[in-house]
């Protein structure tokens, strides 16, 4: 009896535990101008690459840009959306940002959902490109 008893602790415990124990989920993101709505003409370049814990619910990002029209003006991650459909902010990245943006955030349940269903992505600003000069999709890496 002290047996089963024991056991079906372990068991709860391993189990309660299980998502706290859950691998973080990797995203990135190769952000172009031809990927903007409507694309720009510019000659930068940029990547998002990106690691949510599930246990915490914190995304981690660093974001990357390189010969944009001027300076960024500001950064985000956007959502919902799929690939060649635009959507509102859902997390603020910075104003003036500086390559690289580096910082984490906590999610809700409804942004961990979208952005695992791939329908984030990471945009930079420009005055010259006020409504976004690359951009990027956020796709789960393996």
């Amino acid at each position: 009896m002290i047996r089963t008893i024991f056991l079906g602790c372990v068991s709860v415990l391993f189990c309660a535990g299980a998502s706290a124990l859950a691998a973080p989920v990797k995203f990135h993101a190769s952000m172009t101008p031809g990927a903007e709505v409507p694309p720009p003409d510019t000659a930068g370049t940029g990547t998002a690459d990106a690691s949510y814990d599930p246990a915490t619910h914190i995304l981690t990002y660093t974001v990357t840009f390189n010969g944009l029209s001027g300076p960024a003006t500001m950064a985000h991650f956007h959502g919902p959306a799929a690939a060649g459909a635009n959507a509102g902010v859902e997390v603020k990245l910075g104003l003036s940002p500086k390559s690289p943006i580096k910082g984490s955030t906590k999610l809700t349940d409804a942004q961990a959902k979208e952005l695992e269903a791939g329908l984030w992505y990471a945009n930079v600003h420009t005055a010259k490109n006020p409504k976004g000069e690359l951009r990027g999709q956020l796709e789960e890496t393996k």
